[in-house]
């Protein structure tokens, strides 16, 4: 007996149209793609979420590629964290990955999608990379060890399109994203990335009346950060393009494009000003004791530049943003 899945057909929109399954549809990745896709008038979205597709599961995603007779894939779907959970649960994020990636681009292919978008991330990059990191530096050295096994799986899955690609002509394509935030982040106050965790933390500390906030590492790491908007109309921009611009842009065993804003801060300023956002007026207090993880990690965005994309949305205008989505919508509803 086939399996039966409930999965969301935007049914005011024409079968005929080209039919997109964005994989991780209510994470921050794939619920930003879905919003700039529902731009576009001549798409039908298709989405799965994890109660009713288990993208772990072979046997589940190979059945639900062959009854939604899907077009293209965007593949946003992944185990996610920052340095506390990647330390904490490292089987986790590179099984989970590996089976995720593995299980949706082995169906895509078997059921004839000839275009799909994998997103990865700038942790693919070795730790002690020339700054800033250009697509050429994957594979040239040692992986920042607080998260190696989930930048192991993403690359696992760069090479996973390129080689579909290779033996078989797909047309499967990689971006990889710098450090994301923006709505549908994950604000868990140990498992989250830096600026969700920042907001949540000054936030609980101004309304508190804290005297001080305890922020972890030293506070001199460089990071860059993208709005998750941004980074979803990079994307459709990304898949968009023709073959043969994608193709000259790149090579078969280095297809890879980065997407960034080419800009980065120190974690200090970056906490800065998430306290002035917060309203937070007490001492920022730095735990060296607590990992810093790589120096600094600067995407080199030339290339996607030279393709027609840059980012809109600056730091200040992001966090601002976002913070009004957290009290909206994570504190309204304690």
């Amino acid at each position: 007996m086939g399996m039966k899945f409930l999965f969301r057909l935007r049914t005011d929109m024409p079968v005929s149209k080209t039919r997109i399954f964005v994989a991780g549809h209510n994470g921050m990745v794939g619920s930003a793609i879905l919003r700039e896709l529902e731009k576009h008038p001549k798409v039908t979205l298709i989405t799965a979420s994890r109660k009713e597709l288990d993208l772990t599961s072979q046997r589940a995603v190979q059945l639900f590629f062959e009854e939604q007779k899907i077009d293209q894939v965007y593949l946003a779907a992944a185990k996610v964290g920052g340095i506390y959970a990647n330390n904490t649960f490292p089987a986790d994020f590179v099984y989970e990955n590996l089976m995720i990636e593995s299980n949706v681009i082995h169906a895509a292919h078997l059921n004839g999608v000839q275009k799909l978008l994998f997103l990865g991330s700038s942790c693919i990059y070795p730790k002690m990379t020339e700054q800033p990191m250009t697509e050429s530096a994957l594979l040239t050295g040692l992986l920042e060890p607080t998260n190696e096994p989930y930048a192991i799986a993403k690359i696992a899955g760069v090479k996973l399109c390129e080689s579909y690609n290779r033996q078989h002509g797909r047309d499967y394509r990689s971006v990889m994203p710098t450090n994301l935030y923006g709505p549908n982040d994950n604000f868990h106050p140990e498992n989250s990335h830096v600026i969700p965790a920042l907001i949540r933390r000054f936030h609980e500390g101004a309304r508190a009346g804290d005297e001080e906030v305890i922020i972890w590492g030293s506070g001199k790491p460089m990071r860059e950060f993208l709005h998750v908007d941004d980074m979803a109309a990079a994307c459709v921009h990304v898949m968009e393009l023709d073959a043969k611009i994608y193709a000259d842009s790149t090579q078969p065993m280095l297809s890879h494009i980065n997407v960034g804003t080419g800009k980065d801060c120190s974690i200090r300023e970056l906490a800065e000003s998430v306290a002035k956002v917060t309203g937070f007026k007490g001492k920022l207090v730095f735990d060296s004791c607590k990992p810093d993880g790589a120096m600094r990690k600067l995407m080199d965005v030339s290339k996607l530049s030279s393709l027609g994309w840059t980012a809109s949305i600056s730091l200040d205008e992001g966090l601002s943003a976002t913070y009004e989505w957290f009290k909206n919508n994570v504190v309204s509803l304690r």
